[in-house]
Parts: structure tokens; C-alpha cells; sequence
């Protein structure tokens, strides 16, 4: 049986999807048919004249089953701004609907599913729903990625707390340092960890640049009920 994880974060930029396709690896490691999912990509970039949506892509490269974008994409705008905005300014809607039927297409492809979500968790997908909708449609488990740098304990807590308000499954979270010059990081690390009670799946220090491959290794997917 096909099982999956949602991956969020305490805001946009916060290594989503560099924890997204590390989670690939690891898995892949373990003899596993993975496959990662981009249910929205905001902002792309060019390439040769062509769009390139650089999180897509990093998912595609640390999957090892080959399915169709629509699957692994099935929305994709230009502009990196919200995706109920982005959409609205295309002349489209996003539809969950959409997403569940893309998501259970692609459980038929793989043992894992890795599903990576846009922007932080109450992002809206429309004018109705938001990333919050699809993790509880899906009804996957959630792994949180939460950016270490001041501020970071209000809001890993804020989005623990609405991710089991949800009814959902906070399966573990990984802190990832994106001020190099942060203070007091271990007792920071210290009190996320009084006070979330999903284990630490891995402690990313600063560093630039770095790969999936290498973020893999640093990942404790033992410690994830499977």
C-alpha cells in the first residue's frame, strides 16, 4: 500500500523543498519506489526559452519513478506570489478536487509520495481553501519544517498547533538554520523541543550550497511511523 507524507513550513523559503526531495532519498535508500508532488509551483524561471519551476524539478531529480508533470504539477503559474492569486490572474481556480485525483494517480505509481506544500500552512488555494484543506483531504501526516532564526519558536508553535487542529498527524519536524548568525540556537532547539512533542527528524546547519543528497544523510526517517 501506497503511503505519504505532507511537508510544510513556518513560511515560504524555508527549505521545503530541499527537505521534500531529501525525504525522496531517503526513502529511495530503502528500496522504496518514491515520487515527489508540487500540487502548486509559484514562480518560475527561464531556461533556453522555456519555463523552469526550480522546486519541481529538485522533486522530479530525487524521484526515482517516472510519471507525467500533470501528476507531479498539476498547477504552475509564473509569477511568485500567492497561488490563489497567481491563479486568479491566469484565469483559473484550483480545485482540490484536482489535487486529490493527481495525489491518488500518483499512489498507484509508488510505495511514497512525498507532498509538498506552498508558502506556510493557512496559504489559500482559493477562495475557499487553503494548504490546510488539502493535508486533511489527503489525510496524510505532516512534517514540518520550521526555519531557525528569531521569531521561530511563535511560529513553529502557531503551525504545530493548527496542523493537529486540523485532526492531522504532526509526524515529525526538521529545523533548518537559515541565519548563520543565529543566537542562542540550541536553546532555541531546545525549547521547540519541550513543547513539540512530534520527534526532531534532523538538524540542518547553515550552509550554502547544499545538496538533497547530502540533507538525506542528516535525516532520521526512523524515528516517522511507517
Amino acid at each position: 500500500m501506497s503511503r505519504g507524507y505532507f511537508v510544510t513550513g513556518t513560511d515560504t523559503g524555508v527549505g521545503k523543498t530541499l527537505v521534500s526531495a531529501a525525504l525522496l532519498h531517503a526513502f529511495a535508500a530503502q528500496d522504496l519506489r518514491v515520487v515527489g508532488m508540487k500540487p502548486v509551483a509559484a514562480g518560475c524561471e527561464w531556461c533556453d526559452g522555456e519555463p523552469y519551476w526550480e522546486d519541481v524539478a529538485q522533486l522530479q531529480a530525487a524521484s526515482n519513478v517516472d510519471v507525467p508533470l500533470s501528476l507531479r504539477n498539476p498547477y504552475r503559474f509564473d509569477p511568485p506570489i500567492a497561488p490563489h492569486i497567481a491563479a486568479a490572474q491566469a484565469g483559473t481556480e484550483i480545485e482540490i478536487a484536482t489535487l486529490r485525483q493527481a495525489y491518488a494517480d500518483l499512489q498507484s505509481h509508488a510505495d511514497m509520495v512525498i507532498v509538498e506544500g506552498a508558502g506556510g500552512f493557512y496559504v489559500p488555494l482559493n477562495e475557499s481553501e487553503t494548504m490546510a484543506d488539502l493535508a486533511r483531504q489527503l489525510n496524510l501526516p505532516v512534517i514540518l519544517v520550521i526555519a531557525m532564526r528569531l521569531g521561530c519558536i511563535n511560529h513553529a508553535l502557531l503551525t504545530a498547533q493548527a496542523i493537529v487542529g486540523q485532526g492531522l498527524t504532526l509526524a515529525g519536524w526538521v529545523a533548518n538554520q537559515l541565519d548563520p548568525q543565529m543566537q542562542v540556537l540550541a536553546d532555541n532547539l531546545s525549547s521547540l523541543q519541550q513543547r513539540i512533542s512530534a520527534p526532531l527528524l534532523g538538524i540542518l546547519p547553515y550552509q550554502h550550497p547544499v545538496s538533497a543528497q547530502q540533507v538525506s544523510m542528516r535525516l532520521q526517517i526512523g524515528k516517522l511511523s511507517l
